[in-house]
């Protein structure tokens, strides 16, 4: 195993708890606590809310085609990833100062662009860089690393979703955890009143910050350990405008337009499913580990829930059920994306029927919604996991960084996409025109037709790997 994967790893496991927990608690801090230095709270409409946050979500990912052009052509992927670290570390700073000096919608903007010009220029070069690190003689390791790296980013992901949260609304309340809790915390707190937030803003936007300077620091660490592939410089340019290449990079992006339709679905687990959550009854059953007979946070839900079924969905794919299809057909990259789109479609036609009987008066049990979770986890192993290997290996030698760059965009265009049907659904008000079962039909109708098209496309396409030589 290559001596540098053990920093990436811990690099990419505490940057996905830095941005995932920050992104998780976006939608209830604009909607529920936003206030002004003074005090006065100043919170937007839940529709205007859910659009920003795709518009954020899509810039973050819209940075990662400036960072792989940096990495390859200029800088090399090391450089990049440290220089835009920083970057990203003065973000947080900026959000977790909220509330404490100038508008708070001001700095709340600040603070989002640097997180996302940070957090966008480094992706496509730390997966970039993960690839970097083998060559033929150990290529059979790639795909378990990547496995590796993917479950890293769910683990940052898992424990940011239970943690973040929890420090933004957290409340001394007679039999909730944070009653639990609070004795251990006064040191830190201070005296707290029943039905007071313990920690807040401060410390829920802090802690994520903590987390990617931890981040930093590990990356720099492994500077040593790291194999560099040194930028192209101007003949990267040259490079790029070969027929050749740019044929490879056309090829690629037929399939990536399919998966820019996935994330503009997979990212509203985060807003529009989160809107849903606060609907459902959120009490765990006795018998849940750890957590059962607490209430969960509506922020919680898919925040943990789907990075968990992350870490037991990919052993469980890897070790039974591709082998299993296999046995009935050739399981090539191509064939896992189109299965993973139809599971797409299939949680999203559940969340659609949960989202009706609310409608229509029902009460229904958060379970559901993480049977829908469940599923649509199951499609982003299928589909993003497959998806970034596959990218890494069709990639032309000279732009590995761009072309996860490329694949990266897929998320951005896919939030863009989302972020726009919000803003065209959502009234002078900021509420939505539509019913929210509409948009959670509409949606599943869309994906469908993508996922029926991608059947065509996906027969005519032939794969062509392009690694390094030698690591």
């Amino acid at each position: 195993m290559p001596p540098g994967i053990p920093f990436i790893v811990g690099n990419e496991l505490a940057e996905r708890f830095s941005f995932y927990g920050m992104r998780s608690i976006l939608l209830a801090y604009m909607t529920l606590y936003l206030c002004q230095p003074g005090g006065e709270l100043n919170v937007f409409p839940d529709k205007e809310a859910e659009a920003w946050i795709h518009l954020f979500v899509a810039s973050a990912y819209l940075f990662p085609v400036i960072g792989g052009i940096l990495s390859d052509a200029f800088l090399g992927k090391y450089k990049t990833i440290l220089i835009l670290s920083v970057v990203y570390c003065v973000g947080h700073g900026f959000l977790a100062c909220m509330e404490s000096v100038g508008d708070t919608r001001v700095m709340l903007l600040l603070g989002l662009s640097l997180v996302a010009i940070g957090s966008g220029g480094i992706k496509p070069c730390v997966s970039a860089h993960v690839g970097d690190q083998f060559g033929h003689a150990n290529r059979t390791l790639l795909s378990k690393v990547f496995g590796w790296f993917y479950l890293s980013i769910n683990v940052g992901a898992f424990f940011s979703g239970i943690l973040t949260p929890f420090l933004l609304e957290a409340k001394r309340q007679a039999g909730s955890i944070g009653d639990l809790i609070y004795p251990y915390f006064i040191w830190l707190i201070g005296e707290k009143a029943e039905g007071e937030l313990l920690f807040g803003h401060h410390y829920a936007f802090g802690l994520p910050g903590v987390l990617m300077a931890i981040a930093t620091l590990l990356f720099w660490m492994g500077r040593k350990q790291f194999t560099h592939v040194p930028p192209s410089g101007r003949i990267y340019f040259k490079q790029l405008s070969e027929k050749e290449n740019l044929r490879a990079l056309a090829k690629l992006w037929i399939v990536f337009s399919f998966v820019v339709l996935f994330w503009a679905l997979f990212d509203q687990i985060g807003t529009l499913w989160q809107v849903q959550a606060r609907q459902l009854v959120r009490e765990l059953p006795s018998w849940f580990p750890f957590f059962g007979g607490y209430e969960l946070l509506p922020a919680q839900v898919s925040a943990v829930f789907n990075p968990l079924f992350i870490l037991i969905l990919v052993p469980v794919f890897n070790a039974y059920i591709y082998p299993l299809l296999s046995r009935f057909s050739s399981l090539t990259a191509l064939k896992k994306m189109g299965i993973g789109l139809w599971l797409m479609v299939l949680a999203f036609l559940i969340a659609s029927i949960i989202q009706e009987l609310l409608e229509a008066g029902e009460s229904l049990h958060i379970g559901w919604q993480i049977l829908a979770c469940l599923i649509l986890t199951a499609s982003e192993v299928m589909v993003s996991i497959t998806c970034l290997e596959f990218a890494y290996t069709q990639a032309p030698r000279a732009m590995k960084s761009l072309v996860m760059a490329l694949f990266l965009l897929t998320v951005s265009l896919g939030n863009y996409l989302t972020s726009g049907v919000k803003f065209i659904l959502t009234d002078s008000l900021g509420k939505s025109v539509f019913s929210a079962a509409d948009e959670f039909w509409f949606w599943t109708a869309l994906m469908a037709v993508g996922a029926f098209f991608y059947l065509f496309v996906s027969r005519f396409y032939k794969p062509e790997e392009l690694l390094h030589k030698s690591a």
